[in-house]
């Protein structure tokens, strides 16, 4: 009665995962419907239905998607490690505001890029076009991919 069972949304996405007593109120109530069968059968006084191992909802469940967490750390992923004004790989990266704070650039994914020591004090607080450096790549907002989760 406590084995696991998977629980699908109606687009087949993975969405929980709930016990047979659960999932069977499901299936019954016709909230869910069966898509594979366990091993054995769960009885009750009047009935025998077989263990359920994955259920589908009937209905779409919405589910609001995450969004990527903004920090130095997930900066430098996106940005794979590289600075972005001279492309140097390396673990020694600072975070550069392209336009800076005290100018009215915000700490957003948009204006954030991975850089290097040496190309972070030669920007310093000036903007691209005062420093006369370009980046590599625009910053962007990354995808949560359900992998990364």
């Amino acid at each position: 009665m406590n084995s696991p069972v998977l629980v699908l949304n109606q687009n087949y996405e993975p969405l929980n995962v709930c016990n047979q007593k659960r999932a069977l109120v499901l299936v019954t109530r016709g909230k869910a419907e069966v898509l594979e069968h366990g091993a054995g059968w769960l009885r009750s006084a009047t009935n025998a239905f077989r263990n359920p191992s994955v259920i589908r909802l009937i209905c779409l469940i919405r589910r609001p998607r995450p969004k990527a967490r903004l920090c130095r750390k997930e900066v430098f992923v996106r940005d794979s490690y590289t600075c972005q004004y001279c492309g140097t790989r390396g673990r020694d990266l600072t975070l550069d505001h392209v336009i800076p704070r005290h100018r009215g650039g915000k700490h957003t994914w948009d204006n954030l890029v991975s850089a290097c020591r040496a190309c972070n004090h030669r920007k310093g607080g000036k903007t691209l076009e005062e420093s006369r450096m370009q980046l590599a790549r625009s910053p962007f907002q990354p995808k949560v991919s359900t992998y990364y989760l």
